[in-house]
């Protein structure tokens, strides 16, 4: 059995209640919920979380709560793989075979489902333990600098000063929408970053939303997608 699973507390800092802020029309954990039940691939979808509210929108929008999430695994420095080994765990223990189990997180409002039906296939087809959708940096890494206190400017890498920039090795970093992986590789407490394949997604679909300016930027980003799609 595949299930999705989405991790959702109810503490969120830098946004506080962004997982169930109103973004274009709902609250912004129901555009995950439905590309995953739009997606087609999975036999559950449920929410992971320690909040009443957000489990009650979650149901209201076709997900699932079988469970709340213990305080030990809702706090601010909490990883991701134990809270999804934790939601892997209770599902068996309900009595479902769960294999694979996709986290997917709560505001991920550009997540594509054929992204997510692309890397069901990749981790079937190659046998992998975890698949996640990744993008190119906009700018070669190895021409970041960084800024003195007299705000001069320096190089990281100094040797690739004068090296043209389509002579360094193109380089990526997570997407932060997705982990599509196998159970038993969740529960192993393996690092899906390092562990898992990449699958590469266009950057204008990467939006990690921490600040009012990410909020407003992935506002755009799915009017523009409606739009395309509505021409």
């Amino acid at each position: 059995m595949k299930i999705a699973i989405i991790p959702a507390r109810g503490g969120s800092k830098r946004i506080p209640r962004k997982n169930i802020l109103p973004f274009r029309g709902k609250p912004m954990i129901v555009w995950s919920i439905s590309a995953a039940l739009e997606s087609g691939i999975f036999e559950r979808v449920l929410v992971s979380t320690d909040d009443e509210e957000i489990a009650h929108i979650a149901r209201d929008a076709g997900a699932r709560t079988p469970f709340m999430r213990p305080a030990k695994l809702a706090d601010d420095i909490t990883p991701t793989v134990p809270v999804i080994a934790h939601a892997v765990n209770a599902c068996r223990e309900l009595g479902w075979d769960v294999s694979h189990a996709c986290c997917i997180y709560p505001c991920a409002p550009t997540l594509a489902i054929a992204d997510l039906r692309r890397a069901s296939q990749m981790c079937m087809e190659r046998d992998a333990d975890f698949v996640y959708p990744v993008t190119e940096y906009a700018h070669p890494v190895q021409r970041a600098m960084h800024r003195t206190a007299r705000g001069t400017m320096q190089f990281l890498q100094p040797e690739h000063e004068l090296t043209r920039t389509q002579d360094l090795e193109k380089t990526f970093h997570d997407a932060g929408q997705f982990y599509f992986g196998k159970a038993e590789a969740w529960l192993a407490g393996l690092r899906m970053h390092t562990a898992g394949l990449g699958l590469p997604i266009p950057a204008w679909r990467v939006v990690d939303i921490d600040t009012p300016d990410d909020w407003m930027r992935a506002e755009l980003v799915v009017d523009a997608l409606a739009t395309t799609r509505a021409a």
